[in-house]
């Protein structure tokens, strides 16, 4: 199968690199502002597919979609929410748009962690058996890709043996595979509803100051069956990047976070510079860095800059 997003040899960004994340909220009837990413929003699930028009008709044709539902889960086992989501827009769009879901457990549990937790600790094997649920109905409403951010120990491994109990022997896996503990989340966790209680997350995102354990966590993945790999928070991670295409001969991608994205809004804001000229330079670093893709809150509005 031909990749979605390969490794790039030209210099320039093309808009098939950008990827443009959506938040759907089974809570909202409309869309709500997210504080500090500018005309990003919060969507309900009736209103969801006319903006991805939008922003198709833009020249974005990637979307990481991020699903949050009214439902809280000790074990998470429902995600029927996210498979209607899924597939009322592959139902529409079909292949002229590529679907990535984010997939991960934190807007879904009561802690807001990336896990199932007990006593302030993350229980494995449970977080394991929950995240492969989501991905396999994920897969089957029609989602293109599965996006596992919950950094815990190999994921990838247990999702692609899922994958092929379940018959999606060929599902595509973007790990977020080099993703650090950062304060650069602040916007994301509001719309997503993923602010962790009781304990934070050093037992499993990385630390920020350890460069070898960070790439390590990039080959583990590429190891383990993921098809592509990521650095996160984007510009605190670009030194990574081409080291971690060296040691797995995949394409590797950046994701601009909130708080990267919000600071180029909020100099705008401020009147202390241009937007676009903000953050197409800030994306033009990422491409000099080596990115095969990138995720921005931006790329509805940098395609027609390029």
């Amino acid at each position: 199968m031909k990749p979605f997003f390969p490794i790039s040899k030209i210099s320039k960004i093309s808009p098939n690199m950008l990827i443009q994340p959506f938040f759907i909220d089974q809570k909202i009837k409309d869309k709500k502002p997210i504080k500090g990413l500018g005309k990003n929003y919060s969507w309900s699930s009736k209103k969801i597919n006319q903006a991805l028009e939008k922003d198709l008709k833009k020249g974005v044709k990637n979307f990481l979609l991020f699903i949050v539902p009214n439902q809280k889960q000790i074990l998470p086992e429902d995600f029927s929410f996210h498979y209607d989501v899924i597939r009322d827009i592959k139902k529409q769009f079909g292949k002229d748009i590529v679907v990535l879901i984010d997939t991960c457990l934190c807007s879904i549990t009561p802690d807001g962690h990336c896990g199932v937790s007990q006593h302030k600790k993350i229980d494995l094997q449970k977080t394991h058996y929950s995240l492969g649920v989501a991905a396999n109905t994920y897969l089957e409403a029609g989602a293109d890709i599965i996006a596992p951010s919950d950094m815990m120990k190999n994921t990838t491994k247990y999702l692609k043996k899922t994958f092929q109990v379940n018959g999606f022997n060929s599902a595509p896996i973007m790990s977020y595979s080099t993703k650090f503990k950062s304060n650069l989340y602040g916007p994301f966790r509001e719309a997503a509803k993923s602010s962790p209680l009781g304990f934070d997350r050093s037992s499993y995102q990385l630390p920020v100051n350890d460069r070898d354990k960070a790439i390590k966590s990039s080959i583990d993945n590429a190891a383990q069956g993921a098809d592509y790999l990521m650095v996160k928070p984007g510009m605190t991670s670009i030194d990574l990047i081409n080291d971690i295409k060296s040691n797995t001969l995949l394409p590797t991608g950046v994701y601009q976070v909130s708080g990267e994205y919000a600071s180029l809004n909020y100099l705008h804001k401020e009147k202390l510079g241009d937007y676009t000229k903000l953050l197409h330079e800030s994306l033009l670093v990422f491409k000099r860095a080596k990115a095969d893709f990138i995720i921005t809150y931006g790329a509805r509005d940098i395609v027609s800059y390029l």
